[in-house]
């Protein structure tokens, strides 16, 4: 028998029956009724450790753009500014004071000049917010998540894997997330795919119009790959996955001792292993910052401004 991951344990009177419907609740949510009108002191026993793997290079993002940092190199997306605050403090701030959770663990970059520069601009909010900063993966982001398995605590019941470019996650969606993984060990948020789906060649056609030498020579001329449709793709039994992915420590403990880790999200490594994976309801406001384009809409989302820039006057 399976144990049941958070159990309420509740004090009440006679009196509180009558304020209850019989629409069946869950323990979480139950919980917060209870606390907030005053009639119960309880205790949730679910503890859940979230992982924020946050070691990429941001390699979409400053391919989409032409912005650079002061060097001429690239720029971190985690860093883009949404009101005042960064991307990861915004994604902190996700979890850092939810009854549930237990600890936050970011994984930084792995190169150790790399993990220098994320602490000195990161390192203070991340410890202000109670959260722990690990070296995250070489190459891969499951090598970052497989590290900060090792800094979970043992007394972590849950483990909740969070894409440190989705800041806007409403708590609403969290709460879905959470409540299901009280009841099954492998839980991800999903949205239905709304735009038909094609399958295409993996290698470009080759284009032989003609290129306009003096755009090539300022390097305008380059032309948008072109592939050709091979087929579709029937959308109905389609869906986007989204973060926060939640499982029972134990089940993705076990699916990361696996020789094969492989797998562009961690439910696909619970779906290797055999075990069910259970869908909740995404929300579209749980954008993922990709690419620089991603940022207005995710200001809009967010209700924020984006920086404002400084008189020409005064830059120097």
């Amino acid at each position: 028998m399976k144990p049941f991951h958070a159990m309420v344990l509740v004090e009440w009177d006679q009196t509180i029956r009558s304020r209850l419907s019989y629409t069946l609740v869950s323990p979480i949510i139950f919980h917060r009724y209870l606390v907030g009108t005053g009639w119960a002191r309880t205790e949730v026993c679910m503890k859940i450790a979230v992982i924020i793997p946050a070691a990429g290079m941001s390699t979409r993002f400053n391919s989409s753009g032409q912005d650079e940092d002061l060097l001429g190199m690239g720029r971190s997306k985690l860093d883009e500014d949404l009101g005042g605050k960064t991307v990861l403090q915004r994604t902190i701030e996700l979890f850092h004071t939810r009854p549930e959770v237990h600890q936050v663990i970011i994984a930084g970059p792995h190169d150790p000049d790399a993990m220098s520069g994320f602490k000195l601009r990161h390192g203070d909010r991340i410890s202000l917010l109670g959260a722990e900063l690990v070296t995250g993966g070489k190459d891969s982001r499951w090598q970052s998540v497989q590290a900060a398995l090792k800094s979970v605590s043992d007394e972590a019941t849950h483990i909740a894997i969070h894409d440190a470019a989705r800041p806007a996650t409403p708590p609403e969606l969290v709460d879905r997330v959470f409540d299901a993984a009280a009841r099954f060990d492998a839980v991800i948020p999903v949205i239905p795919v709304s735009d038909t789906l094609k399958r295409v060649s993996s290698e470009p056609i080759d284009d032989k119009s003609e290129t306009d030498p003096l755009a090539a020579i300022l390097g305008a001329g380059d032309a948008i790959p072109m592939h050709e449709v091979v087929g579709g793709i029937d959308r109905r039994d389609a869906v986007m996955v989204q973060t926060p992915q939640v499982f029972a420590k134990a089940l993705i403990v076990r699916a990361y001792e696996q020789d094969d880790l492989s797998s562009t999200d961690d439910a696909g490594l619970i779906e290797r292993l055999g075990e069910r994976v259970v869908t909740v309801a995404g929300d579209e406001r749980n954008m993922k910052l990709t690419r620089q384009g991603d940022l207005p809409v995710l200001r809009a989302i967010m209700k924020v401004h984006a920086p404002k820039a400084r008189a020409s006057n005064k830059r120097f």
